[in-house]
């Protein structure tokens, strides 16, 4: 399938798009599809790299972003995420089984549970989560600052489904298997 908004290439690109794409290609070793695309603004992909930045300075650990993001694309069923987040969850030490269960929104860590099943909820129900969801995180060790931030990522990780989803950005990472349904 081809992609429905072009991918820019990082040596022909000029001015403030050249200058992005050389820093990502700097920091990642490679300038991926996704960011290639977001490229036909500068302004976007901009955004993008600020907000992943941002979040990235946070409470929470790089292990458990890749969790949400997992989860998140499992629920908008976004396959260039899930492959992506699959290959960064590995680097950032998470097994076959954690991004299997991640993408469940399972974990046998209780605090981790609890967080990957609101953002999933955040998901499922378009941020109108219940007060009882919100107690269930509180019970479970989650700060406030932890809340803000799960929301963000979720936001985040929403903003990339989406656009993939429009675009069809290409795949170039390692493409990952459908879930069992149990």
């Amino acid at each position: 399938m081809m992609s429905r908004l072009p991918t820019i290439q990082p040596e022909l690109a000029t001015g403030q798009t050249k200058q992005l794409l050389q820093g990502v290609q700097k920091k990642l070793g490679f300038a991926p599809n996704v960011m290639r695309t977001m490229a036909n603004s500068p302004a976007v992909l901009q955004a993008y790299l600020n907000f992943s930045q941002a979040l990235g300075k946070g409470d929470l650990s790089p292990k458990l972003r890749e969790q949400i993001a997992l989860v998140v694309a499992q629920d908008n069923q976004c396959e260039y995420c899930l492959a992506a987040h699959s290959a960064i969850g590995r680097t950032v030490g998470l097994s076959e089984e954690a991004i299997r269960d991640s993408r469940k929104g399972e974990s046998p860590d209780t605090k981790d549970a609890a967080i990957l099943e609101f953002a999933s909820a955040l998901v499922v129900n378009r941020g109108w989560v219940t007060d009882a969801e919100l107690c269930t995180l509180r019970k479970a060790g989650v700060t406030d600052a932890e809340i803000a931030e799960i929301i963000a990522n979720v936001a985040l990780t929403i903003f990339t489904n989406y656009f993939n989803h429009v675009a069809q950005t290409k795949i170039d990472f390692p493409e990952v298997e459908e879930l069992a349904v149990a």
